[in-house]
């Protein structure tokens, strides 16, 4: 392959997307932990998802919270839900993962959401040895100002592979961006909830399953979007 690793994000490329009340009532509970019983919905809505450390403490300062322990609370009622989800079923690996492992290169994975949930994404499906490393973002103001479009743990996990021309899958505007600043080549996946996506930034190759990376990976464009 042209390629010498291969890295995944995780949410919406290798396990569906979180529903979005799921995470509302993370913050939800997040606010009322810290006396707050009935934030403004914008508030909410803008530390569901996408959250900058700049929106956090800018929400922080509005209702005089403590950025750091308002974060931490949001953050782990997020991952104990998606936990659960995972268990559930509610947030399942895709059908076309078993592409993954059919890819005769080492594999690591980072990911924007918290390192509990990746791990056990992971651990609950039993696939957690297919992978050379993995990285979700530390539970903390720290760890959002390191997610992508950040290179700090694409920068970590190329460290741990030992790569030296890896290619990064992802979803996003942001996972392509991160790709860029690393230095790496990348795959757009759009599925479903990507269909209308315009980019801003042109990925290396763009497909709409896993099923056409190993294609895609040896160099052949013709299988893009396939």
């Amino acid at each position: 392959m042209r390629y010498d690793a291969v890295l995944f994000d995780n949410d919406g490329v290798l396990v569906h997307l979180t529903e979005l009340p799921v995470l509302r009532r993370a913050v939800e509970r997040a606010f009322a932990e810290m006396g707050i019983e009935d934030p403004d919905e914008g508030d909410v809505e803008a530390l569901t998802i996408g959250v900058t450390p700049e929106t956090l403490e800018a929400v922080s300062d509005e209702y005089d919270l403590d950025p750091e322990a308002f974060w931490a609370r949001r953050d782990q009622h997020a991952t104990n839900a998606q936990q659960r989800a995972v268990e559930t079923g509610e947030k399942a690996l895709y059908e076309d993962f078993e592409s993954v492992l059919d890819i005769p290169l080492p594999r690591g994975i980072v990911s924007s959401n918290q390192h509990p949930t990746v791990e056990h994404v992971l651990e609950f499906n039993g696939v957690d040895d297919h992978f050379e490393t993995y990285y979700g973002r530390e539970m903390s103001v720290d760890g959002l100002r390191r997610k992508k479009p950040a290179t700090y743990y694409l920068d970590r996990a190329i460290a741990d592979i030992g790569a030296e021309n890896p290619v990064y899958v992802g979803d996003s505007e942001s996972d392509v961006v991160a790709a860029q600043n690393a230095g790496m080549d990348s795959v757009f996946v759009r599925r479903d909830h990507r269909a209308d996506l315009d980019l801003s930034v042109e990925p290396t190759a763009e497909i709409t399953s896993l099923t056409a990376l190993p294609t895609v990976l040896n160099g052949d464009r013709s299988a893009d979007a396939h």
